[in-house]
């Protein structure tokens, strides 16, 4: 099956790069969402909301493979080319680089127009933080750093997990980062109950978000420093970021941009301080948007290059 669902992932990227995710089409994302929301709003409530979380995350994910299973197995058993292309089609609903992409591109654009209330607007869509207030050099910050951390969560690591087990995998994947995105807060409300959401989170996106910054450094050309010191750089920053995996695609970005990332947020009116990843070698601009985007692009088929090799590998082994 492993050159299966090579082939199937490969497919679900040449989807997603000229479709995405039209917004009235049926997604699997969207069903997970709503279920989890129903979930989250009858169990967070009460004590021992930690056993509930966990609760919750297993029922969601036994849920999410069985039915994911039971539909690529059928459809394999139909003809493999209807299980691969019936593979590649979900694999497609758990990545998003064309969305990414555009999201980006809907801030930059009324930036370079010089209409920031609009830019910042779009940018609410796609961070967390407030960003009523922000200038167009920390509205650029928000939208590249949101790339950098997304390229992982949101291309790389379902592709990883297509790699090992299929379109299954992958859904399971894309359930776990939905049940964090949800309840995987650190405030009052969910710290208990999304405990489970968010350590598995981090636990299954440890070695996509460390091949992806080294697929980008591999890729793209460091504007300041030599590639071989980038590599150190981005280990170093990467440590520094509250989450053990979101810095190394932000360190990577930073240094091949030649800009710093981080630094001060303000969350509801709460100021955050982030630690700064990159050199501050320039000032940055919406421009950086663009080559942000650049980076990925350039990213993707070296990653799929090495997911092809282990597979071809595995497969002959």
């Amino acid at each position: 099956m492993m050159i299966e669902h090579l082939v199937a992932l490969t497919v679900a990227v040449v989807i997603d790069r000229f479709i995405g995710d039209p917004p009235r089409w049926p997604h699997p994302v969207k069903w997970m969402g709503s279920f989890i929301g129903i979930l989250r709003k009858k169990w967070n409530i009460g004590e021992h909301r930690k056993w509930k979380g966990v609760a919750m995350l297993t029922t969601v994910l036994v849920i999410v493979l069985a039915a994911s299973i039971s539909i690529v197995v059928i459809a394999y058993a139909v003809h493999p080319i209807v299980g691969i292309l019936l593979e590649a089609v979900l694999i497609a609903t758990t990545i998003a680089q064309k969305s990414l992409k555009e999201a980006a591109l809907e801030v930059y654009e009324p930036l370079v127009n010089e209409q920031l209330s609009e830019a910042r607007q779009k940018l609410s869509y796609i961070v967390g933080r407030d960003t009523e207030k922000l200038n167009e050099a920390e509205i650029v910050r928000g939208t590249v750093e949101t790339v950098a951390e997304n390229t992982s969560d949101g291309i790389t690591a379902p592709l990883f997990f297509a790699f090992i087990g299929g379109a299954p995998l992958a859904l399971v994947y894309r359930a776990i980062n939905t049940c964090d995105s949800m309840v995987g807060y650190k405030n009052e409300k969910y710290i208990d109950f999304g405990w489970a959401s968010a350590k598995l989170d981090d636990v299954v996106n440890w070695v996509p978000s460390r091949l992806t910054a080294f697929c980008m450094l591999l890729m793209n050309q460091p504007r300041f420093i030599q590639k071989r010191e980038s590599f150190r750089l981005v280990m170093s920053d990467a440590k520094k970021h509250p989450s053990p995996n979101s810095g190394w695609g932000e360190a990577a970005v930073a240094y091949l941009l030649g800009v710093q990332l981080g630094g001060k947020n303000t969350y509801e009116g709460h100021v955050s301080y982030r630690a700064t990843m990159g050199e501050d070698n320039m000032p940055l601009s919406s421009i950086h948007i663009i080559e942000a985007n650049a980076i990925i692009a350039k990213t993707i088929p070296l990653y799929l290059l090495i997911l092809w090799l282990g597979g071809v590998w595995i497969a002959m082994a």
